[in-house]
């Protein structure tokens, strides 16, 4: 891993590594909470074991629509405290076509850690990988600090209006 070529996002969220958890893989929290305001999650579709298919579309007011949005491949999942997937590759580990412009024109590892602080917080971390600098660089500045840091506020914002499953 070239450290040089992540960008990273780490956040302490007031709400409960579960709950964070249950917000991250439910199609529908993750639609109410992982596209800054006033952008919204149109559609979801994610089979969370390695493989599996992990596809968001996003749409804006200002026209802004990712399409149908290039099917990325989860490569890992540790229940309740870390999912991996990458826009390099298709479901089923096949290679992927990327577009030729925009926020799917390069691939990315997505890395999402959640690790209880023992508080009932939870330390949030995500960690995007780039190949090159160049993609890293258009990656952060599309907006990757801003963007991923209010989805953060966003996502302990749902997180805390949800409740522990016995």
């Amino acid at each position: 891993m070239t450290k040089s070529y992540d960008l990273v996002l780490e956040r302490t969220l007031n709400a409960p590594p579960e709950l964070v958890w249950t917000a991250w893989t439910d199609p529908n929290l993750l639609k109410q909470w992982f596209a800054p305001k006033p952008y919204e999650i149109s559609e979801v579709e994610m089979d969370l074991t390695p493989g599996g298919v992990f596809r968001i579309r996003m749409v804006g007011p200002d026209g802004f629509d990712t399409g149908h949005g290039n099917p990325g491949c989860v490569l890992e999942v540790v229940d309740g405290e870390k999912l991996v997937w990458t826009s390099a590759l298709s479901p089923g580990f096949r290679p992927a076509e990327l577009a030729t412009e925009g926020c799917e024109s390069f691939p990315m590892t997505a890395v999402v850690t959640m690790t209880g602080t023992g508080d009932g917080k939870t330390l949030y971390r995500a960690v995007a990988l780039h190949k090159n600098q160049a993609d890293r660089d258009v990656h952060a500045n599309m907006g990757f600090e801003e963007g991923w840091g209010k989805c953060a506020e966003q996502l302990e914002e749902l997180a805390q209006t949800l409740t522990v499953r016995a």
